[in-house]
């Protein structure tokens, strides 16, 4: 007796959901490529690295991080878009790739809502905003009096057009009514450097990026936009403390995979992202350098995207921002 049509189907999906547990159940057969698609160093490459050694020794399988700059960040996040969605390539990458590009180049070749599996925001670190140390301005209050004293005078650097830290300068700039002029470099570090030099007067940098040099005294640090303050540096008031509301603003890191894993997989890379980055080994230094362990699931992490896209969408359009 043939079967029916109901017991074929029936025996179709017992069958896919077989085949799903043995897939993850034997996922991953070989190495694990992470593309950080900015230059090593940065803060998606460290945090790529400080996760991953912990990630390959979870899986049981090497992790190569292949690092692909070019184009804030969008040469490796269209890369990674074009793999197959086996699981064997992933993506780690910050804020702008995720939330802010997309906002910023309307020929954008990726899509991070429509064309990425979100795995989790692995790490956040909120901004500072540091001046040099002649700079006369010495807190927020007084900041926003050089701005409002010395209209287009006053340099912010930032680390590139559509960078956090540019962003939050013109986040603050809306928030303040004021305005300064922005100084792009080629990354954080040109950007720091130019401010220690005294070639440029204030900037908001992430706290990983400029702790040591506030606490050397090559930088002054007048405020941080995280909620509450840091134990890094516990004696410079949060945004809102300062008297600037509104302004609490992280630069996070986010890992993902091109659209379509099979959804065993794409559970078991959640869990175990989540598992590597919030072990007391790596965790730990992960706060030495300023950032908190998020390690959020998939659905998390697109709730929190699609509140940071119109977010930062906002800003950039207020602003009138454009990536030339």
């Amino acid at each position: 007796m043939r079967p029916t049509s109901g017991c074929t189907l029936a025996l179709f999906a017992a069958a896919m959901v077989s085949a799903a547990v043995v897939q993850a159940a034997e996922y991953p057969e070989r190495n694990i490529t992470v593309i950080v698609p900015f230059p090593a160093g940065g803060a998606s490459d460290m945090t790529a690295r400080l996760v991953t050694p912990k990630l390959g020794e979870r899986v049981k399988q090497s992790v190569i991080i292949d690092n692909r700059a070019g184009a804030n960040g969008s040469l490796g996040a269209t890369a990674m878009k074009q793999a197959p969605a086996d699981g064997y390539t992933l993506l780690v990458g910050s804020i702008g790739v995720f939330a802010i590009n997309p906002a910023l180049y309307k020929d954008l070749r990726y899509d991070p809502q429509k064309d990425f599996d979100l795995l989790s925001v692995v790490v956040r670190t909120p901004n500072v905003l540091v001046a040099n140390p002649g700079f006369p301005a010495n807190n927020v209050r007084e900041l926003i009096e050089q701005l409002n004293k010395n209209p287009g005078k006053v340099t912010f650097a930032s680390s590139g057009t559509g960078s956090s830290d540019h962003l939050t300068a013109a986040l603050f700039w809306q928030k303040t009514g004021t305005s300064g002029i922005h100084v792009p470099y080629r990354g954080g570090g040109p950007a720091i450097n130019d401010l220690i030099a005294g070639h440029a007067n204030v900037s908001f940098q992430n706290l990983g990026a400029i702790a040591e040099q506030v606490k050397a005294g090559r930088l002054k640090a007048l405020a941080v936009t995280s909620d509450k303050r840091v134990s890094i540096l516990p004696d410079v008031p949060t945004m809102a403390e300062a008297g600037v509301k509104d302004l609490e603003v992280y630069s996070w890191q986010g890992a993902a995979a091109p659209k379509g894993l099979p959804a065993a997989v794409k559970a078991k890379l959640e869990t175990e992202f989540a598992a590597s980055a919030t072990s007391p080994d790596v965790k730990a230094k992960f706060e030495a350098v300023g950032f908190d362990v998020v390690a959020n699931n998939g659905e998390q992490f697109a709730k929190f995207l699609a509140d940071e896209i119109v977010r930062w969408k906002s800003v950039i359009e207020t602003g009138k921002i454009t990536a030339d």
